[in-house]
């Protein structure tokens, strides 16, 4: 029997069946022995093979199916090994806050980043525009032109008041997205002005889940009334990146992967190198240097909890 699974607190899965049925399910032994590298081998959103245990309500995932794409992040207690957010995605959404808290240049970055790298199409959606006051109406503007014009899409709204909440609506629409950002930043707020009824509280723990030590969080998919499935996370406080070498970082930087070609040198790193096209191009004001801060950030291997 095939299924989907919708949430997880890593021992235990809820699977999501063909017929509508919600399944409490847990992994078959085998899964933890294949060379599987991240702390979680199964995600939110991944779909699975499963049998009911013998006389119990309860069923064992025996596979896992391919995935088209995955999010993922260095885990923080396991620095060597990384953390799927959730599998399966047609795109994500960073909710960003200038203040309460301030989501910095500098993480969006690495958000952005990340999703490039697993061909996840990202946006950026700015929370609290009932709090901003006429100077951060311009920052809003700058963050604006910085994103915008190199591709990403960017929005506003307030969760608090509901403003733009039918354009978001639109966008989520026959999609599977993932909804993430730092703790404070209006996510569950919002998600409960999508989807009226929802009720979350960040950092709840649901009875079905509560069989063994909780220490790591995991996310949550919820059905869309308009079609689609909308995947929450709890707030995260650092984005670490994993599984992308020094050579691949450039083209995930899109103002970059349209200069490389121009490098005097095919391998460029973009740092020092006589006839460099993002240099020259940065020099020139036709690359943000908060841009390029974050290339050389993540190029040499800087952590950011900002």
């Amino acid at each position: 029997m095939q299924g989907l699974i919708i949430k997880s607190t890593g021992s235990w899965y809820r699977v999501l069946a063909e017929d509508g049925q919600e399944i409490d399910s847990r992994i078959k032994g085998k899964f933890r022995t294949k060379g599987i590298t991240t702390t979680n081998p199964l995600a939110v959103g991944d779909m699975v093979d499963y049998e009911f245990e013998p006389d119990q309500d309860t069923a064992v995932i025996t596979k896992l199916h391919e995935r088209k794409n995955y999010i993922i992040r260095k885990s923080i207690n396991l620095s060597k090994q990384g953390q799927i957010i959730a599998a399966n995605l047609d795109q994500a959404f960073l909710i960003v806050t200038l203040a309460s808290p301030r989501t910095s240049l500098g993480f969006i970055d690495r958000f952005l980043v990340t999703a490039e790298a697993y061909h996840i199409p990202a946006k950026l959606i700015f929370n609290k525009l009932d709090l901003f006051s006429e100077e951060g109406l311009e920052i809003l503007a700058e963050y604006r032109a910085i994103y915008e014009s190199i591709g990403y899409p960017c929005y506003t709204t307030s969760a608090l008041q509901k403003t733009h909440l039918d354009e978001i609506n639109e966008l989520l629409k026959n999609n599977v997205t993932l909804v993430t950002g730092h703790s404070g930043v209006g996510k569950s707020t919002l998600i409960n002005a999508l989807l009226p009824g929802s009720e979350l509280k960040t950092g709840e723990i649901s009875d079905w889940s509560d069989k063994g030590k909780h220490t790591t969080t995991f996310a949550e998919m919820f059905t869309l009334p308009m079609g689609g499935y909308l995947i929450d996370t709890p707030g995260i406080r650092e984005l670490g990146i994993i599984d992308i070498e020094k050579a691949e970082l450039g083209p995930l930087f899109p103002e970059f992967r349209e200069l490389m070609g121009q490098c005097k040198f095919h391998n460029c790193r973009h740092i020092n190198e006589p006839g460099c096209a993002v240099l020259d191009a940065l020099g020139d004001e036709e690359i943000t240097p908060s841009r390029y801060n974050s290339y050389l950030s993540i190029y040499n291997g800087n952590e950011t909890r900002s």
